[in-house]
């Protein structure tokens, strides 16, 4: 960590219309540390940069990122430890089909950890977005050991306030981890003639009871009818197929891209 008079004699020379560039160079400090220290001169410690570590506990400041975070945490996400690092790894599973979901899920990692680098790593036919941090079990307290459908999954109460206030946010997380649009299609007899006709559809699947009823109660709050679909020993799909409510969920959600 440098000292405040090194920080704020980078920054002067910055300010004396030296560029970037340059000033790194001569004093052997990052770039990337150098503009931060724009912003602001004191630095960060790891106990103040988690809104859940201070003395008096409180939410994130990006609320709505970490709702839709926590939607996709939920469906295909996971907190696992670094022994060698001593801390916590963030990883969110996205496939290569949906660009726009990788950029949205990278951007609401960073919101809500703005601190911390966020990468991206290639897998077989996926990517998992990834990010490092000591305080990822503190924003995910669903955090432990074996698979979340063999576990209780419940949200703690500051969670909970910040779905009931964004609970679009937290169903868009929760559609583009295990859920979809589909358009269906059935056939039907108009003037003794049989017509194929389509109509639009929201999937969600998951295996844990506990994140199906998360999503259903939030469906109920935003005034969304669903029904239980077919059902199997591994899964449990809920569609949402009125009329009204796909488009009241294509108006907050729509398809993933």
């Amino acid at each position: 960590m440098y000292d405040r008079s090194v920080r704020e004699q980078a920054v002067a020379l910055v300010a004396q219309g030296r560029s970037l560039h340059s000033v790194s160079k001569q004093t052997g400090i990052s770039r990337f540390a150098i503009r931060s220290w724009q912003t602001r001169i004191e630095p960060l410690s790891r106990t103040s940069e988690c809104p859940r570590c201070e003395r008096v506990p409180r939410p994130p400041e990006a609320a709505g990122a970490y709702a839709y975070l926590l939607g996709l945490y939920l469906g295909d996400g996971c907190v696992s430890r670094q022994p060698r690092r001593g801390g916590f790894t963030l990883r969110i599973a996205c496939a290569d089909a949906w660009p726009g979901l990788i950029v949205a899920c990278r951007e609401a990692m960073k919101a809500v950890r703005p601190m911390n680098s966020v990468c991206v790593i290639q897998r077989q036919g996926c990517v998992m977005v990834t990010s490092y941090s000591h305080h990822w079990p503190c924003l995910f307290p669903q955090h432990g050991p074996g698979k979340k459908h063999e576990r209780p999954i419940a949200l703690e109460a500051w969670q909970q306030r910040i779905v009931d206030e964004h609970p679009w946010e937290f169903l868009r997380g929760l559609i583009h981890s295990d859920g979809c649009r589909i358009t269906n299609w059935t056939t039907r007899t108009v003037g003794g003639e049989r017509k194929r006709y389509e109509y639009p559809r929201y999937f969600f699947t998951n295996r844990s009871v506990d994140i199906l009823r998360l999503y259903t109660d939030t469906l109920d709050k935003v005034g969304v009818e669903w029904k239980p679909a077919r059902q199997s020993r591994r899964a449990e799909n809920i569609s949402v197929a009125r009329k009204s409510s796909v488009a009241l969920m294509d108006q907050h959600i729509g398809p993933k891209y």
